[in-house]
């Protein structure tokens, strides 16, 4: 099992991410080269990189199951010109950045079809990715699977095909999110049908990364909204059998849970869980007391 979860990018850049990856016993991470929803980025300092990379080597974590996920503000399904252009440059700086730290995988939302018809969103997803994928540059993008939210793309593997197949490139994957699978209507009792059908429609070596969250609410409900492994309506069993599914070996698994707050009612979520929830998934057993244990250790 390689698990970890989204960690900070902060003023030691990559350095900082790992020595957060560390400190929840994680073997990969997940992190944003900037903030996810604006422009603002810093010069790489190829010092602190460094200091990152000899750091991983330290604890056994291997850069080749390190994931960069692109920010949110970008729109590939958009008609709009200016937006298209401005989502081809900025996934392109990002997958710059991406290679210039060493790292092989960025994940992509593939945005939402405001005012047009799904096939028209799909189809500027494509040319907005064949934009960037002609450039050759060395990461390879993936695709993340949608709750449906709104006009969501890519809430189903027949459009994750749709764009796969019309870009038919090396450089294009998958990232399966447990909780958008969920809410977008995918019975994750039947994980293995549904590996099953992707295997048989797209390869599913095309799957690089598992976003590994729970939901806060049921099957179909287009929502996206994450709950923390086990206080959810998937479940720890489901959650851990997913991440134990001997057809997804080596595929680094992320946690994008949500912090814990002082107490039930808090709405200040200031506890990382994700050193505990990395303990019970190598344990294979649930703590039906970790937020607790969550609070007491961060409180000492």
């Amino acid at each position: 099992m390689i698990i970890g979860s989204h960690v900070s990018y902060g003023k030691e850049g990559l350095l900082t991410s790992v020595k957060e990856a560390i400190s929840y016993n994680a073997d990969t991470f997940m992190f944003y080269t900037g903030a996810p929803t604006n422009t603002i980025r810093k010069e790489i300092d190829e010092n602190l990189t460094n200091q990152a990379k000899e750091l991983m080597l330290e604890n056994k974590i291997d850069i080749n199951n390190v994931i960069c996920h692109a920010p949110y503000i970008i729109n590939p399904a958009t008609s709009d010109i200016e937006k298209q252009n401005f989502a081809i440059n900025f996934i392109a700086q990002e997958l710059n950045r991406c290679a210039n730290l060493g790292v092989k995988y960025m994940v992509l939302h593939p945005g939402s079809s405001v005012g047009i018809s799904r096939e028209e969103g799909l189809n500027n997803i494509v040319f907005v990715l064949n934009k960037v994928l002609e450039q050759n540059i060395p990461v390879m993008i993936l695709l993340e699977t949608m709750a449906g939210k709104g006009s969501e793309m890519c809430i189903n593997i027949d459009e994750l095909k749709y764009i796969i197949d019309a870009c038919n490139s090396e450089c294009l994957g998958v990232c399966l999110d447990t909780c958008h699978l969920n809410d977008s209507g995918v019975d994750l009792q039947n994980f293995n049908f549904y590996l099953d059908e992707f295997d048989k429609k797209i390869g599913i070596n095309k799957i690089k990364c598992i976003h590994l969250n729970d939901s806060k609410n049921p099957i179909s409900s287009h929502k996206d909204r994450h709950a923390n492994i086990g206080f959810g309506t998937i479940g720890f069993d489901i959650l851990l059998n997913i991440v134990n599914s001997y057809k997804l070996n080596n595929i680094p698994i992320i946690l994008e849970t949500p912090y814990i707050g002082e107490d039930d009612s808090d709405k200040n979520r200031i506890y990382p869980p994700y050193k505990f929830e990395i303990d019970m998934l190598r344990k294979n057993v649930f703590n039906p007391n970790v937020l607790d244990d969550i609070r007491s250790y961060y409180k000492k």
